[in-house]
């Protein structure tokens, strides 16, 4: 089965253009970088592992977000969650 004209000529089309850039290069390998950094950083901070510890360490914290998570009800009249007490 052969690639259908048109995907590989709108492939040719882009290797030409990527292969005869030269700011462009440097442009995308900044915004490579950066999207590189960006992405670390945010994981080091604000995703940070939640089940560390040993297996009942583990099965505790699950349990206690399953659990958690049933007092929530949803107000149709109210867009905000509710929590039951």
């Amino acid at each position: 089965m052969s690639i259908p004209r048109f995907i590989y000529s709108t492939y040719r089309f882009y290797l030409d253009g990527f292969r005869s850039m030269t700011v462009g290069r440097k442009l995308w390998l900044i915004i490579l970088i950066k999207l590189v950094v960006i992405f670390a950083v945010i994981r080091l901070f604000f995703f940070t592992p939640a089940l560390s510890g040993t297996d009942e360490q583990k099965a505790r914290a699950v349990g206690e977000a399953l659990v958690g998570r049933q007092n929530i009800q949803f107000n149709p009249f109210n867009p905000l969650l509710h929590y039951n007490e």
